[in-house]
């Protein structure tokens, strides 16, 4: 090579790095100026720049330089991006995204791509496509991936069955740890890309125990791994992902054998599959509390509006509920004003309390702390909190309401409705979640709107009524 290329290729490789240290934050976010290289280059539809762009990227920060681009966007950046990036690209996109790019790559460039991930990758990315485009892709894999991606399509959705990994490792208990090494270097090829437990199995193929990595390499050879190996927490193939996760948790797993009715080996769940559950179910639970269902940055105007819609039409007919108790009190709301200005207060402090002892309900059943052995000392906890803010809150409202009206009996009545919509708050937050998930109910979609209900109308009807009786 000459000096003047070998020069050439230096600043190559200079420029290279150059771009990607410009393309991150030190927080590891999109740079946006970044970003709007990428928008310059697609307005020019200038391919090579597009790839030598996308070349600085790390597959999953392409993945994200693809959520914060437009549809139209997208369309001119998808052809460029790097083939051998294209797989691990695919598992690292929005859902709504990804069905966007998987509508622009051609199927036997998608069926090339798809046999370099993991089967549980190929069945999140194969599950995605349109019906049509699903076949002539699996028409154009190989035989042994595509029975394997149809066995785990045939799953529930959530299920374990759907999760797993099909490529476990897997070794009778009387061989030897130095047969197993030698094993596991001469089947590079068929090995997971990832994997942490060698499963050792019956003549069955049911998981009796596992070796994990690290303790096989410290092993001594003779070893068989019958000694060294630990006790296995299997996983059933029919298993709700959302209880896989929680066995994942509570034993501190970092992956996990999958069996099927009868007991035999059929795949591992390991913890980067867990923790992608785990983020999802807890998003799920955060906007079902709020009433919603879009996350993407590209969800519909239509969309939107159709997922948030119906709760708020529910909150409607609650909240006519609740006026319905206030015209019950009409005549003293006229006699004196003052009740119109006040009963707001008590109902707002009461919804913020509910929403409070909601939240913590809602988080102990996802935890699964809560249980028929302690379900009334978690009520009971939770009324005595409302009692006891409930009386703080009464004597600092009260006395703001005497300085100010200067009528004791108003400041009592303010005082006692609030303690009494406290408690009910915290009655309602707590027990209306349970009640729901004994039912079947997500607790976390129905309860902010029962909770709602509640203290609107408790406090509502606690201050007129009091008010009614004391002051009239």
């Amino acid at each position: 090579m000459s000096a003047d290329a070998a020069e050439t290729r230096a600043r190559a490789v200079d420029a290279a790095a150059a771009l990607e240290d410009f393309a991150l934050r030190d927080d590891y976010a999109l740079n946006p100026k970044f970003v709007s290289m990428v928008i310059e280059a697609a307005d020019r539809s200038d391919g090579l720049r597009l790839r030598e762009l996308l070349d600085a990227l790390h597959p999953s920060d392409i993945a994200d330089l693809m959520g914060f681009l437009s549809p139209d966007y997208r369309e001119e950046v998808i052809p460029w991006i790097p083939p051998d990036a294209l797989a691990d690209v695919l598992t690292e996109l929005d859902e709504g995204v990804r069905e966007e790019v998987l509508a622009e790559v051609a199927p036997d460039a998608l069926a090339e791509a798809l046999q370099e991930l993991d089967s549980d990758d190929q069945t999140d990315i194969i599950e995605d496509l349109e019906d049509e485009q699903r076949r002539e892709v699996l028409a154009a894999m190989p035989e042994a991936e595509r029975a394997a991606i149809e066995t785990s399509l045939s799953y529930d959705e959530d299920s374990a069955g759907r999760l797993m990994q099909r490529e476990v490792v897997a070794a009778p208990q009387f061989w030897t740890v130095g047969h197993t090494i030698d094993h596991l270097r001469g089947n590079e090829g068929d090995l997971p890309e990832l994997f942490f437990d060698i499963y050792v199995v019956d003549p069955a193929f049911k998981p009796v125990g596992a070796v994990p990595v690290s303790r096989l390499l410290r092993s001594k050879r003779d070893s068989q791994l019958a000694e060294i190996m630990e006790p296995v927490t299997e996983i059933e193939v029919d298993l709700d992902q959302e209880d896989a996760a929680h066995i994942f948790e509570k034993y501190n797993l970092i992956s996990a054998p999958v069996v099927d009715a009868h007991g035999r080996l059929v795949g591992q769940i390991t913890v980067d599959d867990i923790v992608s559950i785990i983020q999802e179910e807890s998003q799920e639970d955060i906007l079902a509390l709020a009433g919603v269902s879009d996350i993407g940055r590209d969800a519909g105007v239509f969309g939107m509006m159709r997922s948030r819609f119906p709760w708020l039409v529910v909150n409607l007919g609650t909240a006519l509920f609740a006026s319905t108790v206030i015209s019950a009190f009409q005549a003293e709301i006229v006699k004196l004003v003052a009740l119109a200005v006040l009963m707001p207060v008590v109902a707002s402090i009461g919804g913020n309390a509910g929403t409070q002892a909601l939240a913590v309900a809602v988080r102990t059943l996802a935890t699964r702390e809560v249980n028929r052995s302690n379900v009334f000392r978690i009520v009971w906890r939770e009324i005595r909190v409302g009692m006891m803010n409930g009386a703080a809150i009464a004597l600092m409202l009260g006395g703001v309401t005497y300085l100010w009206k200067h009528n004791w009996e108003l400041s009592l009545v303010i005082g006692a409705a609030v303690l009494i919509n406290l408690c009910a708050a915290a009655l309602a937050g707590t027990l209306m979640p349970l009640i729901l998930d004994k039912f079947g109910r997500d607790p976390a979609v129905a309860s902010p709107v029962l909770v709602t209900w509640t203290t609107d109308t408790v406090g509502f009807l606690s201050f007129l009524g009091l008010a009614s009786i004391i002051l009239m």
